[in-house]
Formats: structure tokens, C-alpha cells, sequence
């Protein structure tokens, strides 16, 4: 019963923010071991694309929590990035959020929800975003890259939490 959706965009609500992306994926697994899953903060290089190079970079390991600070690099077209964020609104096994404190965006919001369902959990990634260079270089570049990432995501959690009942 493996189902995610593609990733929608849509205008943010938020005032800093220009865009909202929006990705589902249900996964054979209980919201709290999903939610143990995303505390780990390294788990997040395998819901990654190798393509982007992504590494954590702040020793391990790192107590996930309001105010826990996470630096990444990556490569975006062959550019090399840092990327610091923050943790915010932790509530297991609900939901957290990271903050973009340093990086490629102007603006970089998201929301992570863990929701029971069909004996197993949606997971809900909502993004709100303002790129560099604004709505034309998001339509141009920005959301092809965030639509592969959260496509590759989505699958990449069916794979990791496989359904046991599946035929």
C-alpha cells in the first residue's frame, strides 16, 4: 500500500516566502518511528539525491531539539553550498520544522508532519520558500530541483519502511 503523491506547488501563505511546496508519502510504519527516524539527523543523506552531494557536517551526534543548529553541504549544479538550519516547534512524534539560518535561499521554512493513517503514517512535508532571483528563477530552476528531491524522497521512505503486508 505504498502511496506518495507528487509534490505540488502553490503561493505561500507567509510573508517572506513565495512559494509552498507540498509532498505526502503514507509509509508502513507508526508515526514515532518515523518521527525516531528524522531525529537522527544524518538519515536525512539517504532521503537525499547522491546527485546533490549532501553531508552533515556538524559532529554527531546532535540532539535533535528547539534550537539545535545543523550544518549541511551540498552541490547545486555543481556550486558548492552551506546550508545551517535550525530546529523549531519540536513535538514528538508529531511535528518539527527547520529553519534556513544560513544558505541558498532568502527564505527557507519547513514543516515536517508525521499523521497516523491506514495503520501506518503520512508523512507531510511542507516547504515555504523565497529563492534567489524570485518567481522567475523558481519556475525556471528551483522547483525542477525540489520536485526531483522530493519525488526521490518519498519513494526512498517506502523503501526504507517496506509494507509487510504487501503482496
Amino acid at each position: 500500500m505504498h502511496r506518495h503523491t507528487q509534490p505540488e506547488f502553490s503561493e505561500s501563505p507567509h510573508p517572506r516566502a513565495t512559494t509552498r511546496l507540498s509532498a505526502r508519502a503514507w509509509v508502513a510504519a507508526p508515526p514515532a518511528d518515523l518521527f525516531a527516524f528524522f531525529s537522527e539527523a544524518t538519515n536525512l543523506e539517504l532521503l537525499t539525491p547522491s546527485g546533490l552531494g549532501f553531508r552533515v557536517v556538524t559532529p554527531t551526534p546532535i540532539l535533535m531539539q528547539d534550537g539545535a543548529q545543523i550544518e549541511y553541504r551540498l552541490k547545486l549544479h555543481g556550486i558548492p553550498l552551506r546550508w545551517t538550519s535550525e530546529i523549531r516547534d519540536w513535538d514528538p512524534p508529531r511535528e518539527f520544522v527547520d529553519v534556513q539560518l544560513h544558505g541558498p535561499y532568502r527564505y527557507w521554512h519547513h514543516r515536517h508532519l508525521f499523521e497516523p493513517a491506514d495503520g501506518g503514517t503520512t508523512v507531510i512535508d511542507e516547504v515555504d520558500y523565497s529563492p534567489p532571483g524570485g518567481r522567475i528563477i523558481d519556475r525556471l530552476f528551483i522547483r525542477r530541483e525540489l520536485l526531483r528531491t522530493f519525488t526521490f524522497r518519498g519513494e526512498r521512505l517506502t523503501e526504507l519502511f517496506p509494507d509487510s503486508n504487501r503482496d
